[in-house]
């Protein structure tokens, strides 16, 4: 009974072995007959054509070898952002430097405006591109020129009246912030200026506003400073592009008696749960103004997110800080004009210019696509 069962064990795994290689055998021939068949390669050809192979998986694919030495460059790549943090503080450091050598000129331009000084026929004399346009107006002005002097002395004008406030008008980024009853205060602005941190301090820059004796407050200046960070964040170091701002700070305004306009007093009515009565109360509330810009929020210290609205007007407030200190403050009179800001709309339509005419080719490629398609 023993000998026959292993017998049939034997002769039951032979089949199994031989019924195995039968069913290899066979799909070998299937394969090789599929493969030759050329609708069966092409379909498998767009499969892996169609295939997107990212970067990362790319990486996945490599050798371990090859993955160590990728890990070698990222080291060097680190390096590389802190060398690069270095440079953006001597690039301060410059700024600095250079910010000295140019206040003379913006301490003759606040006299100007002002009206403390009165610049020289030299110092006055500018061609204009269309110069010769102008002087043909100029010929035909002659005639009022008289009356035109006699009433200039009359009124006596004096400085450039409004020069600030006109830019915040000018500038969509300010005049959006800018109330209507926060402009008779901006006529009262003198001077905006830019002050770097000194050496050996954490970077940073102040916004001076420098405003003249009005009914409104008592400072004579109100400051902005925005710190600002340029190292590599330890966490993700390559997403180092430069400094950034990181937080900022303003002031305290010293506002007169009735006339803070970043609050507002409304009067609400309060009714008694047990005897009915109705009262009168007033409070004060929140209200928009360009002057809440001294008021900025507070970036946590101790780690808490912001919210996402808080977030938003953070932002918004830096780049505003910064367009102050890269754009209005060097180039005032270019704002002023409206010559800057000119420049600055035929640079933003070029490149939408050009991304019309691509999209109108692309729209094209569809319409011809479409055309050709006998589906359609």
């Amino acid at each position: 009974y023993t000998f026959n069962s292993c017998s049939k064990t034997e002769d039951t795994a032979s089949d199994s072995v031989e019924a195995a290689k039968n069913a290899s055998d066979k799909k070998e021939k299937l394969a090789d007959q599929v493969m030759q068949n050329p609708q069966v390669l092409a379909a498998l050809q767009e499969r892996l054509d169609n295939t997107v192979l990212t970067p990362s998986s790319y990486i996945e694919t490599l050798p371990k070898a090859v993955k160590r030495r990728i890990d070698a460059l990222k080291q060097l790549q680190v390096k590389c952002a802190h060398i690069e943090a270095k440079f953006y503080e001597e690039v301060h450091d410059l700024e600095r430097k250079y910010a000295a050598l140019y206040q003379p000129l913006f301490d003759k331009r606040r006299e100007f405006i002002n009206g403390e000084a009165e610049p020289t026929d030299a110092e006055s004399e500018w061609h204009s591109e269309n110069e010769e346009e102008e002087k043909l107006a100029g010929d035909l002005k002659n005639v009022v020129v008289i009356e035109e002097k006699a009433e200039a002395e009359e009124t006596n004008v004096k400085g450039i009246p409004d020069f600030w406030f006109t830019i915040f008008r000018n500038v969509d980024m300010l005049s959006e912030l800018v109330q209507e009853y926060d402009e008779p205060i901006l006529k009262h602005l003198q001077d905006i200026k830019v002050k770097f941190s000194e050496p050996g301090q954490p970077m940073s820059f102040s916004l001076e506003f420098h405003f003249g004796p009005n009914d409104y407050f008592s400072n004579s200046v109100l400051t902005k400073t925005y710190k600002m960070k340029s190292e590599p964040d330890k966490t993700d170091p390559f997403s180092f592009e430069g400094p950034e701002i990181v937080d900022c700070e303003g002031c305290t305004i010293d506002w007169k008696k009735g006339k803070n306009v970043t609050v507002k007093t409304i009067k609400k009515k309060q009714k008694h749960k047990g005897r009915g009565t109705v009262r009168t109360i007033t409070k004060q509330v929140p209200n928009d103004s360009f002057f809440n810009f001294f008021s900025p929020i507070k970036v946590s210290g101790d780690g808490e997110s912001l919210d996402e609205d808080s977030e938003f007007t953070l932002a918004a407030d830096f780049e505003i800080g910064h367009f102050f200190r890269e754009r209005i403050v060097p180039r005032a009179v270019l704002y002023f004009t409206g010559e800057a800001i000119e420049d600055d709309d035929n640079f933003e339509e070029g490149e939408e210019g050009e991304e019309e005419e691509l999209e109108g080719e692309e729209e094209g490629e569809e319409e011809e696509d479409a055309e050709s398609d006998p589906k359609v």
